[in-house]
């Protein structure tokens, strides 16, 4: 990991030191990292060695970066389905995601009950353009189309369902 001079006559860092200070700021995946690392005018495999000695270090891992950021949309109010196109936009492969979603235990229907509740108040919605737009919302936010329907639903009143 040696330093290289750069346009300016100033020292460049090593790809592993630029990695290393990119993780100290916050979480990177993988692929993250070796985009800014080759933005960075590192060579390709300049930088998948400093990410594979992170890798073996701990100090960057693709499992901790999804489960961070699974909790932290979650408590943002998103949904499954927008966590799980966020991480894969990330590289994450399908089984982390698949894990990250399932250590958060969460409970996304009443998720999604709180963001119903926060965007529009506890009214139900009485017209079909109202319920459409509510569940619009509730797409955008990642959620699936069962649990858009059971409060949907609960919204005007079936039986056996409550929106509270």
């Amino acid at each position: 990991m040696t330093r290289s001079k750069t346009d300016s006559g100033k020292e460049k860092p090593s790809a592993y030191n630029k990695a290393l200070g990119l993780l100290v700021r916050r979480e990177q995946s993988e692929r993250e990292l070796k985009a800014k690392l080759s933005r960075g005018g590192y060579a390709s495999e300049e930088a998948e060695a400093a990410v594979d000695a992170l890798k073996a270090n701990e100090y960057q891992s693709d499992s901790r970066f999804a489960e961070l950021l699974a909790r932290s949309r979650a408590a943002n109010g998103y949904g499954p389905r927008r966590i799980a196109a966020e991480l894969k936009s990330h590289g994450i492969e399908d089984a982390e995601i698949a894990a990250a979603l399932a250590e958060l235990e969460c409970d996304w229907l009443d998720l999604a009950r709180r963001q119903l509740q926060r965007r529009y108040g506890r009214k139900p919605a009485a017209e079909v353009q109202e319920r459409a737009r509510r569940a619009a919302f509730l797409l955008r936010r990642g959620f699936d189309g069962s649990t858009v329907r059971v409060l949907t639903r609960a919204d005007i009143g079936d039986p056996g369902e409550e929106f509270d």
